[in-house]
């Protein structure tokens, strides 16, 4: 079975969100007009909690889409890309919702407005970002693995 490594979850998941952090936390502080410092916590703690989440669900997503449709993470097409997009950002959304409320001082309809905000920003990024880590850093099979059909890594034999 070809999946990413543990150690390089951990170097997608801390790229994504050190980028995202970076690209959203200016756009949060002018939008909500908060202290730059209550901000960065906000920003920081929805961070930390997407860092627990992201690589559970892209393990559980590679798995599945390994195991139904013998298809690697690096070989997945648009559709599904769009699906995995979609789906990470709908669980999370439902994982930050009560620190936007509590942590951010949010009412109900702000934290969904934020979230929302985040949501579309955060899907439309993690589109962007995914392919093109798969391109600089495609998972790698060990020798032994089974490769699914079609894949870029399928031994390819020349004919002669």
């Amino acid at each position: 079975m070809a999946l990413r490594s543990a150690r390089e979850r951990i170097i997608q998941t801390l790229t994504f969100e050190l980028i995202g952090v970076a690209l959203v936390s200016p756009l949060y502080v002018g939008l909500v007009g908060a202290p730059v410092a209550d901000s960065i916590l906000l920003i920081t703690l929805l961070s930390v909690v997407i860092l627990v989440w992201s690589p559970l669900h892209n393990v559980v997503f590679d798995f599945c889409e390994l195991r139904f449709a013998n298809r690697l993470a690096s070989d997945r097409p648009h559709r599904v890309r769009v699906f995995h997009a979609l789906s990470h950002e709908i669980t999370a959304v439902m994982i930050t919702f009560p620190l936007m409320i509590v942590v951010g001082g949010h009412s109900l309809m702000q934290a969904l407005s934020l979230n929302v905000g985040l949501t579309l920003f955060y899907s439309g990024y993690a589109y962007v970002f995914h392919p093109a880590y798969d391109k600089l850093r495609p998972v790698r099979c060990p020798v032994g693995a089974k490769i699914a059909p079609g894949s870029p890594q399928e031994p390819r034999i020349s004919g002669g």
